[in-house]
């Protein structure tokens, strides 16, 4: 059981600790997942070896008898009693000579303890323990009270017929009630009636105490009252399976708080539906920024290519689209999403981290992107038509006035030929110039088209920066979206584990209800010894 109960701790630690390095949950969650007191009755004993004496407390307002009731039972005058009892602030221990008591926290107020010994055997399984009143005058009763309480077994509360209802210690006992085991005494049963009696078990009902364990004492001879029968029970008590069944209960209330940390840090975790809101919004908000963006662009890049094509070339050409005015909007844009998101109580650390790397990195992809386009551009510059255009002006150039040479020789040769034949004149000098002209205007159309359809520089620069910032921009738009899917899929991982460590928690719980008042615990207890 303990070990189910440390692996459990380990489990826990280990995932708190993660999570506060990633930012899922800060310092103080990490620590309040832990926040389990450790103190109790067997850190008061040295070496105990699973056995050890019965811790019984009294407790109860000013006035009720409590010393007295312990010095009865005790049978020794060990706590101080009468008109001194208002102001005292001492913890009255009583216990046998063989018990070895260790060595209490630094922080207790030492000097206040008083430690009687005793060597009655009939009583050496039980230590007890006299509380200081705690509705008295001293405002320090109450904590050396709250003190003490982890360390106690069996509290047994005492109230007197006039004083059954006071308010400060029924406080302490509603608050207290799940966590120890209760025995209810109304002392001073010499003054008392069955009608206070009757309705002092009612208010214990009404508080959730299922048959109330109730006794009746009172510390003078020659009354007919219980204390014999509640002395019985608490030597029934005092056995080592009572001990080992109330470390048992123990253990598991400090399992169930354990549940119950891990359940209320899994309550700080938003739901899953959240991250739809934060990509719809993230959706909208990019929309917006991408046009400012893009506006905010247009005059860098006609600078830009304006540069280029008065210079010819881009060598030493640096390209600087984004500066201070584009830095700024673009962490406005990541800062808003941080912002959405905290105030949705989300942690923001987890996506602040995931979104520092785009913060880092967007100047560099869109200059990487628009140099890359910008080059691409000017490999090919121009449109499809234009660049087909250009082709075959290329192309005419050189066949154009080749045919018009084939047809020109063509006609010098026939034209030889018939004048040899007819001995007529050759050719003239309109063939030489209508000739001339045939072979320019073959070369000279091809040559202006080409001239006319080259495209400009400037204009592919600028297509290929524009064309290179909206590539760029889109990647930091999928490169956010991927950022928040995942810091989703971290916190669904986050919260499967802490699920998976409440549910071991749930398995590794017995059969004792700790929900249930511990006036049922000390009955069960009774019925057992």
């Amino acid at each position: 059981m303990a070990s189910d109960y440390s692996n459990l701790c380990a489990e826990v630690k280990n995932w708190a600790d993660q999570s506060a390095v990633a930012g899922w949950i800060d310092k103080d969650q990490a620590l309040s997942l832990l926040d389990e007191p450790t103190d109790s009755a067997n850190t008061l004993f040295v070496d105990h070896n699973n056995s050890r004496p019965l811790v019984v407390a009294f407790m109860g307002g000013t006035g009720v008898g409590k010393s007295s009731l312990l010095n009865k039972l005790s049978g020794q005058s060990i706590a101080k009693t009468g008109i001194e009892r208002p102001t005292s602030r001492e913890v009255t221990l009583f216990h046998h000579q063989s018990v070895s008591i260790h060595q209490l926290d630094t922080t207790f107020p030492l000097q206040q303890i008083t430690i009687a010994q005793h060597s009655d055997a009939s009583n050496e399984k039980v230590i007890w323990i006299d509380m200081p009143d705690f509705d008295s005058t001293e405002e320090k009763n109450k904590a050396i009270v709250m003190q003490w309480l982890p360390y106690i077994d069996i509290l047994i509360y005492v109230v007197s017929p006039e004083r059954y209802k006071d308010n400060k210690a029924w406080q302490l006992l509603l608050s207290e009630s799940a966590h120890h085991a209760w025995v209810f005494v109304m002392n001073q049963w010499d003054r008392g009636e069955a009608l206070q009696y009757d309705d002092f078990k009612q208010q214990l009902s009404q508080a959730g105490f299922e048959n109330p364990i109730v006794y009746k004492t009172a510390c003078v001879d020659n009354v007919d009252d219980e204390l014999s029968a509640l002395q019985l029970t608490i030597e029934s008590l005092a056995g080592d399976k009572t001990v080992e069944q109330l470390e048992h209960r123990g253990l598991e209330q400090q399992k169930s708080h354990l549940k119950n940390n891990c359940q209320q840090c899994l309550q700080t975790f938003v739901d899953e539906s959240f991250f739809d809101t934060l990509l719809a919004h993230q959706a909208s908000t990019w929309e917006y920024t991408h046009k400012l963006l893009t506006q905010g662009f247009d005059w860098p890049v006609k600078q830009t290519a304006s540069a280029y094509a008065k210079k010819g070339t881009t060598k030493k050409q640096s390209i600087a689209l984004w500066d201070e005015w584009a830095s700024s909007r673009f962490n406005d844009y990541l800062d808003e999403l941080v912002l959405m998101a905290n105030q949705q109580y989300f942690s923001r650390v987890p996506l602040k981290e995931q979104l520092s790397d785009i913060r880092s990195n967007a100047e560099k992809i869109v200059h990487t992107q628009a140099e890359l386009a910008f080059r691409k551009a000017l490999v090919n510059p121009g449109n499809v038509v234009q660049r087909t255009v250009l082709k075959l002006a290329r192309v005419g150039e050189f066949i154009l006035p080749l045919l018009a040479m084939g047809v020109v020789g063509f006609q010098i040769f026939q034209g030889y030929y018939d004048s040899s034949v007819s001995n007529e004149a050759f050719l003239g000098v309109n063939f030489m110039v209508h000739s001339f002209l045939l072979i320019l205007i073959s070369w000279i159309f091809p040559f202006f088209i080409s001239k006319k359809m080259q495209p400009s520089l400037e204009k592919s620069a600028l297509k290929g920066l524009y064309k290179g910032v909206d590539i760029a921009l889109t990647m930091v738009n999928l490169e956010t979206i991927h950022a928040i899917k995942d810091v989703q899929k971290q916190h669904k991982k986050k919260t499967e584990q802490l699920e998976k460590l409440i549910l071991a928690c749930d398995a590794s719980l017995g059969s004792y209800s700790v929900d249930q008042k511990n006036n049922q615990l000390a009955r069960m207890l009774i019925d057992d010894a």
